[in-house]
């Protein structure tokens, strides 16, 4: 929105480019029908079949890149050759744009506040918040909700079979969605508090507690609401991620019944019913036994391992890793990346923005006849 108000993106006359690892590119397909525009959506070839599906309806063109969830680059390095091919394109680059910080911090981060309020009753106190890095949007609305609770945290996840945030590391997991092996631009990562690595066997394994039927009856008998287990294909991979990051940080910080954790459920089950299926050929029926496992392993037995509280100079090593990539491969300054840390304006003046974005749109759509 941002650069379409702005006339930095003509949908008439130039192709929108959605890199991602999943979701985004499904989001930003979508938009550019809305405007029939051109989309081209690029997405790892490892993701889960339903996605390229949606994508065959929706997308104008569906680009694969090399790899699974972790193998941004080989994304970046196709929006590289994009630019070079002569083509009238406008990259939507979700992991540097601002416009999806901006979002975050101000809808998200809204919306939070109203979860909050209706959920605190009289003695509720709001903790933090997490999410998953991914394109560092979603954790934004952290930023926002510091502001009104300045003791509150914001942890930032990530699978620890790739962990960047954690151990400047890398590898390949199966949380689809959340994308690693670099930290994104827009990711405030001095106000960042906690990072977690949650293990991926404990998504995959809790999907099935949560979707197959002898999972299900398992929960039952434990005395979870039917309300609820009714509802549990709402949380996709990364959601049940982000829910076990916020049970990871709950415990680190020996939280009680009143206080509240945040995060986004960010897909649902719907995107990997076909990850379900190739479970039951790799490893059989889901028994009662499996799930009684599961539970007691991956539910009840999370614990306060693979986690860092972070310290200033933990918060400015995850920051200077943006260097490699953003740097020494995507175009961006060593004077950008030394104001994003130094000068301490730089993320309130990019929350300001708000507002006068927010009157372009006014005048835009009552220019194009929308209102």
């Amino acid at each position: 929105m941002p650069r379409l108000v702005t006339g930095q993106f003509d949908p008439t006359t130039q192709k929108a480019v959605w890199p991602s690892t999943g979701n985004y590119c499904r989001g930003g397909a979508y938009d550019s029908a809305l405007l029939a525009c051109e989309s081209i959506a690029i997405l790892p070839e490892g993701m889960s079949k339903e996605r390229f599906e949606w994508l065959a309806k929706v997308a104008g063109e569906t680009i694969k890149t090399p790899g699974s969830e972790s193998n941004v680059k080989e994304i970046f390095d196709k929006c590289k050759e994009l630019r070079a091919s002569g083509q009238d394109l406008m990259i939507f680059n979700q992991f540097e744009e601002f416009g999806n910080y901006l979002w975050h911090y101000e809808v998200t981060g809204h919306a939070m506040e109203e979860v909050f309020k209706q959920a605190a009753g009289k003695n509720g106190k709001y903790r933090g918040m997490a999410s998953a890095t991914g394109s560092a949007g979603t954790i934004a609305s952290g930023d926002y909700m510091k502001q009104l609770f300045p003791d509150s945290k914001i942890v930032a996840s990530e699978a620890l079979q790739c962990p960047t945030l954690l151990e400047n590391g890398f590898g390949a997991h199966r949380i689809e969605g959340i994308g690693d092996k670099h930290v994104p631009w827009i990711h405030n990562a001095k106000n960042t508090d906690v990072v977690v690595a949650i293990d991926d066997n404990a998504v995959v394994n809790l999907a099935r507690l949560f979707n197959e039927e002898n999972g299900r009856a398992y929960l039952a008998e434990k005395g979870v609401p039917e309300s609820l287990i009714s509802n549990l294909d709402l949380l996709g991979f990364s959601g049940i991620s982000n829910v076990l990051s916020c049970i990871k940080a709950a415990k680190y910080y020996e939280m009680g019944e009143d206080d509240i954790m945040l995060t986004v459920l960010t897909d649902s089950m719907e995107l990997y019913r076909s990850r379900l299926h190739e479970m039951h050929q790799e490893f059989g029926e889901y028994s009662e036994r499996d799930a009684a496992a599961d539970f007691a392993r991956y539910l009840h037995g999370q614990s306060t391992d693979n986690m860092l509280e972070l310290r200033y100079t933990d918060r400015r090593r995850v920051h200077n890793l943006k260097y490699y990539t953003w740097v020494e491969q995507q175009g961006r300054t060593y004077e950008e990346i030394q104001q994003q840390w130094y000068e301490p304006n730089y993320w309130t003046d990019v929350q300001r923005q708000a507002d006068e974005i927010d009157e372009l749109i006014v005048e835009f759509n009552k220019e194009v006849g929308l209102v």
